[in-house]
């Protein structure tokens, strides 16, 4: 096969899970781009709506649909509809996740605990649960976890001096988690013909010139720490989620591929 061809999607459908934000709607340009049919969901149908049109307009074949991870019940209509309108998932991209509580120990609550943990936790292995049968009736399947240089590293706290930020309790669990996950899948449905990947990004900022990135004490403190000496930009995690979806990574399973910028080699 023609190595550039290994790169194509054509024929396949994709879900991106948060596929209206800032990372998901990239996530989600880049398959359209690599000719997938990409349904953009989250719990806000019009944003995702509004996306998918914008990619609709360029040619792309795209839909937004409503899917609310803290709700079983959502999961599991979602999951049919895919069934019915798609006859299954070919590539499920786990992007969503909840920014509930993200907060120092002494101020975590529980309520603030177990809301991120509905989406966080419960609710991507509800929505793997839940596409995972389809992708084994066919034998194959895809599946790339967005996780974060968190779920490899602990928060470097010094980056946030100066500023009311800080790296929560909850996201660090929740991320790493992710990675684990990411692991147990790939080993149990590697079987099935299932492939089972992670990103694990650094900070990204979507807008803003390097003079008005450095003059904010977080941003200037991150990029200085960073070998490449920027934030991640918008294209950046493009070309990382096709090739983990295509067959130009088809002998990889069970990777977490960190796109830091370099943050991560200290």
């Amino acid at each position: 096969m023609n190595v550039m061809d290994m790169f194509k999607l054509d024929g396949q459908v994709a879900v991106v899970t948060g596929g209206s934000g800032l990372y998901g709607a990239h996530i989600a340009e880049a398959l359209c781009e690599a000719a997938a049919t990409v349904i953009l969901a989250s719990r806000s149908r019009e944003n995702c709506e509004r996306q998918a049109r914008l990619f609709q307009e360029r040619g792309f074949e795209a839909k937004g649909m409503e899917l609310d991870l803290s709700d079983e019940g959502s999961i599991a209509a979602f999951a049919a509809i895919m069934e019915k309108e798609y006859g299954g998932v070919d590539i499920l991209v786990n992007n969503s996740v909840s920014r509930t509580g993200l907060n120092d120990l002494e101020k975590t609550t529980p309520e603030g605990w177990q809301q991120a943990q509905q989406v966080n936790g419960l609710g991507v292995m509800l929505l793997n649960k839940a596409i995972i049968p389809m992708m084994r009736r066919r034998n194959k399947g895809n599946i790339i976890n967005i996780s974060s240089i968190q779920g490899i590293l602990g928060p470097h706290f010094p980056v946030y001096a100066g500023t009311d930020m800080t790296s929560g309790i909850e996201y660090t669990y929740a991320k790493w988690g992710l990675v684990g996950m990411t692991k147990w899948l790939a080993n149990f449905y590697g079987k099935d013909n299932i492939r089972v990947n992670c990103i694990s990004p650094g900070g990204y900022n979507p807008v803003g010139t390097e003079k008005e990135i450095r003059s904010e004490p977080f941003l200037k403190q991150y990029i200085e720490r960073t070998p490449l000496g920027r934030m991640a930009e918008n294209d950046d995690i493009k070309g990382a989620v096709v090739y983990l979806a295509s067959d130009a990574s088809k002998y990889v399973t069970g990777h977490n591929l960190v796109l830091d910028g370099g943050w991560s080699n200290w």
